[in-house]
């Protein structure tokens, strides 16, 4: 054994979230990105958090993300995520407007 973790705890808290100007990290017990982006002060807006309704919809300019339990209902165009249903695999970069 080496010593490196592999816990996907250990690789969330190393993520983050650059908004506006500012970069948000993404802790272990935040369950999606809108939680990360509520925790730091980040204004955001939303109705739900399952990806019914698309409120939160949100632009991804670089990065990577997945919807745990299945992609949302709600229209998402190209390069749009729902925040509040979507979990991040990379550090991403995200416009909101």
């Amino acid at each position: 054994m080496t010593g490196k973790s592999t816990d996907n705890d250990d690789i969330t808290s190393k993520l983050s979230i650059s908004v506006n100007e500012q970069t948000v990290a993404i802790l272990p017990d935040q369950k999606n990105i809108l939680e990360s982006l509520e925790y730091a002060g980040v204004e955001t807006h939303s109705h739900c958090r399952d990806g019914f309704c698309g409120v939160c919809r949100v632009t991804l300019c670089h990065g990577e993300i997945y919807y745990p339990n299945g992609e949302p209902l709600a229209y998402v165009g190209d390069n749009e995520i729902l925040p509040c249903c979507c979990v991040a695999k990379t550090s991403i970069v995200i416009e909101i407007d």
